[in-house]
């Protein structure tokens, strides 16, 4: 056994008070969807996605421009405005071009039928606004670089188109971002036709990119709120599962606290086999227990004031009648009583105090290995020499097998005081010229002491009554109030501190008297 006393720091309290400001099922909740959240966050980077196709079609609108500016160079009028009715249809692009004075000469839309149009937002339902809001938002939140809104300009000219002038200035292909109402983009392409200073324009709404984003961001979007909502249900199932049963263990340890309910009964939770079921047995199994101590401590104090009433009004009696009475011998037999009341009121109070202090100072001491029997050799040779024994002898058999030892872990004053108040007992109990006999023998792992006398012996229904408190029943001819009644129950308890036990049987070679049988755990 290691010492009992316990060492205790602040860490593990600082590290409780760091998670102990939330309540346990927000917590739960807390750690199960966190990383529901973080995966949510891949919808706001569906904007490196869109930047990579817009990238992409960046280079085709180039392509595109170039290889059209050359079929268109050279051919004749008529066979440029069928080139760009078919490119346009084809490709669902509008085409113009300008000539080296930036006059538009020919427009597709204008030529044929338009290939596409432009969304007009006043007709979208509340599904195409919130995508339109969820598109300004992460492009917010991702800091996306501004995009200009396209806007037809009025002049058909190409100085009206940036991209169209730094092509004409430069001489080579210029592509532009715009941004529509409706958050789809519109790439223009600016390139130079031929060597006269002609110039061609494409504009196309690729509104196949915003709906492969929008279409990836709403499937993960569901996703994650379907996964959300059964993590959220599980994470409440499984803080119900922690969280209920422990407030029922609140509310009955407060109830107990509080002693508004004397029988108020801590849920054992016998369906449960986990940590929480192991709690709520531990905690009912403590109120229990100290329940049972307040009961023994309500108990004591009945049975202290009840033994110490008595000497204190045979006390107050003696002290009262001392000054009305002038025969002699009376009063010194009334002094004598008084005296008798003090001596006996001195041993119940410290008795009393021992017996209180049994458990405290056991906890608190070092727990150190003890030969019994040295002890018990030294504490009988002392007794002899003070002649306490009362012409009883005292014999110790302490023989045991070779290598075996009869050494317990233990606090030595403790053990010593159960040695004391067995012997004392036997002794009390022996008839004057009777032999108590100490024997220690080691049994497993334990080291067994049996003390017998040669009194009347113990009747089998009254063996466990002999360990109560004040217990009064003592041998014919002894004097009352030489004992306390505490020496027994007194050395049961120490035994059990000790993790020992301590019981009253009849001898084992059937003669008359008494055997305690004292059984400790031996060292290792």
């Amino acid at each position: 056994m290691a010492d009992r006393k316990g060492s205790s720091g602040n860490g593990g309290s600082e590290q409780l008070s760091a998670t102990g400001r939330f309540a346990l099922t927000g917590r739960i909740l807390a750690v199960n969807i966190l990383p529901l959240l973080i995966l949510g966050g891949g919808l706001f980077y569906l904007d490196s996605y869109r930047t990579q196709l817009i990238n992409e079609r960046f280079k085709l609108a180039r392509i595109e421009a170039q290889i059209t500016a050359e079929a268109l160079a050279g051919a004749s009028r008529e066979r440029q405005e069928a080139l760009l009715v078919q490119i346009g249809k084809e490709q669902r692009m509008r085409l113009r071009t300008f000539d080296a004075k930036g006059q538009l000469t020919a427009d597709s839309f204008a030529l044929a039928e338009p290939a596409f149009r432009f969304n007009d937002t006043s007709d979208d339902d509340w599904e195409q606004r919130f995508s339109v809001w969820l598109d300004r938002t992460v492009d917010t939140i991702v800091s996306a670089e501004p995009v200009q809104d396209y806007v037809e300009p009025d002049a058909q000219q190409a100085n009206a188109w940036p991209e169209l002038a730094r092509a004409r200035e430069l001489g080579l292909s210029q592509v532009r971002l715009y941004d529509w109402q409706d958050g789809t983009p519109v790439i223009t392409a600016a390139v130079p036709v031929g060597l006269q200073g002609a110039t061609l324009l494409t504009v196309r709404n690729a509104v196949d990119i915003t709906e492969s984003v929008r279409a990836a961001r709403t499937t993960l979007f569901l996703a994650m709120l379907l996964v959300m909502a059964a993590s959220a249900t599980l994470s409440l199932f499984l803080a119900r599962t922690i969280v209920t049963p422990l407030r029922l263990l609140a509310r009955a340890a407060v109830r107990v606290k509080q002693g508004r309910d004397r029988e108020v009964e801590v849920p054992r939770l016998p369906q449960r086999s986990d940590e929480i079921g192991l709690l709520a047995r531990a905690v009912s199994d403590m109120t229990a227990a100290l329940r049972g101590r307040i009961d023994a401590v309500d108990s004591f104090a009945a049975d202290v004031a009840h033994e110490i009433k008595n000497p204190l009004a045979s006390l107050r009696n003696a002290i009262d009648t001392l000054p009305r009475v002038e025969d002699p011998a009376l009063r010194a037999e009334l002094t004598q009583i008084a005296a008798h009341d003090v001596r006996r009121i001195d041993r119940l109070v410290t008795e009393i105090s021992a017996a209180s202090r049994v458990d405290a100072e056991i906890s608190r001491a070092t727990l150190e290995r003890v030969d019994l029997a040295e002890l018990f050799a030294n504490l009988i040779a002392s007794r002899e020499n003070r002649g306490m024994n009362g012409g009883r002898r005292l014999e110790l058999d302490a023989r045991v097998p070779p290598g075996a030892r009869l050494r317990v872990m233990g606090v030595p004053t403790q053990l010593e005081r159960v040695a004391e108040n067995l012997i004392d007992n036997a002794v009390s109990f022996s008839p004057e010229g009777g032999t108590v006999r100490v024997t220690l023998r080691p049994a497993g792992r334990m080291v067994v002491t049996e003390v017998t006398d040669e009194g009347p012996g113990i009747p089998a229904e009254a063996r466990e009554a002999v360990f109560r408190r004040f217990h009064s029943d003592r041998p014919e001819g002894e004097s009352f109030g030489n004992h306390s009644g505490l020496g027994l129950a007194i050395g049961r308890a120490i035994a059990e501190a000790h993790d020992g036990s301590l019981i009253a049987d009849a001898r084992s070679d059937g003669a008359s008297g008494a055997c305690l049988r004292l059984t400790l755990p031996g060292a290792p």
